[in-house]
């Protein structure tokens, strides 16, 4: 069992850019970077030297966009992913550029949040958001990467649909258990009936379901919320998942943090193992 954290790197931390996870006795992390501009080679050097130093191995870079995002029902649907069409070609390079970065640190793979997909594929927004998908995965796969999304504002049926029609064969699935209950798109436990094969690692994060039709459900500390993870956790182990767990407690770093986090890793293991 591989247990890791989300881990931020920005211009603060170049020095010591995995000396939070080693002090958390973990040896992976997933990679969040937001800026594009701060991909580099020198930057790709640090990670690499870093990562020798302190025992930590990146396991896939989350790969963020520019421009404004929000985190709700309201202006999520124009702000997210590659969905809008006036950011959309600027968000493609951004994802490519993240690509580039992958493939310096040699990580297998980006993972992203694509955005509001079209549940309705008569939409007149949907060809584009494909295509758009299309571009960036057809990248990867020509860097031998691989291309994740990230769970979140998609039923599961949509994310399967746009796997099987673009059927490129590098797609794969950063399932956030919690995420599908906080944007009311489904139960993880069922989800996994629908995607489980894609599955390649999963953000331990726990939440609510929504209690009003504008904002999102809480997210919680593991094992309070509505997740289940106890049942969701036994389900990866019978479907066969080798992947990473990836802890992600959202709130800002600090001991409160730091104990969810540890708490969490316990956990993990107790119930992978029951």
């Amino acid at each position: 069992m591989n247990i890791g954290v989300i881990n931020g790197l920005h211009p603060a931390k170049e020095d010591h850019m995995f000396d939070r996870v080693a002090a958390l006795g973990l040896t992976t992390c997933q990679v969040n970077i937001w800026n594009s501009d701060y991909y580099s080679e020198a930057l790709a050097k640090k990670v690499l030297d870093q990562s020798a130093a302190t025992g930590v191995k990146p396991c896939a870079l989350w790969a963020g966009y520019s421009g404004p995002v929000r985190w709700n029902f309201t202006e999520g649907p124009i702000t997210l992913g590659v969905v809008p069409e006036e950011s959309r070609e600027r968000r493609v390079n951004d994802l490519k550029k993240g690509a580039d970065f992958a493939k310096m640190i040699g990580v297998p793979a980006i993972i992203t949040h694509c955005g509001f997909i079209p549940e309705n594929m008569t939409d007149p927004m949907y060809p584009g958001v494909l295509a758009a998908i299309n571009d960036v995965a057809s990248y990867c796969k020509e860097l031998g990467l691989g291309f994740w999304f990230e769970t979140g504002q998609e039923t599961p049926v949509v994310i399967l649909r746009v796997i099987e029609e673009l059927g490129l064969g590098n797609f794969g699935i950063n399932l956030d258990p919690a995420n599908l209950l906080m944007y009311g798109k489904g139960n993880p436990i069922d989800a996994l009936e629908v995607f489980g094969k894609y599955v390649r690692n999963i953000h331990v994060k726990d939440g609510m379901t929504p209690t009003d039709g504008k904002r999102l459900g809480r997210e919680v500390q593991v094992g309070k919320g509505m997740v289940n993870f106890p049942r969701f956790v036994k389900r990866l182990h019978e479907i066969g998942f080798d992947g990473e767990f990836i802890i992600e407690r959202e709130i800002a770093e600090g001991e409160e943090q730091k104990r969810d986090i540890l708490e969490t890793v316990e956990n993990l293991k107790t119930w992978w193992n029951a």
